[in-house]
């Protein structure tokens, strides 16, 4: 997974073709590392069908506010450099995550 920072969110993102995922995180929220394994597992499933990254919040708070990430773990999907779809704390599910990412890939 590639790490985000501000420097490279742009480039990495907004200016991506196909799909991106990526998980806003922190490593001082647990319920974000108790998802690590799974995410990590998504990605490396998933390797070659999109683009995975990861942006810790604690470091990126500003920019995290500039995507409307108010709180975390929040996954969002981007395609072609625009927001597709987010999943919000209370809402992930891995399973949902996976159908979402095969729906984007049409």
């Amino acid at each position: 997974m590639i790490d985000l920072t501000k420097e490279n969110f742009d480039a990495e993102v907004l200016e991506s073709e196909g799909v991106v995922f990526v998980d806003f995180w922190s490593p001082k929220c647990e319920p974000c590392m108790g998802l690590l394994p799974d995410v990590e597992a998504f990605a490396e499933k998933n390797a070659g069908r999109a683009k995975f990254c990861k942006l810790d919040t604690a470091g990126n708070k500003r920019l995290a506010i500039a995507q409307k990430v108010m709180g975390i773990p929040t996954f969002v999907f981007y395609k072609n450099g625009e927001k597709a779809f987010v999943f919000n704390k209370d809402e992930i599910e891995m399973g949902a995550v996976q159908a979402k990412l095969d729906e984007l890939l049409g």
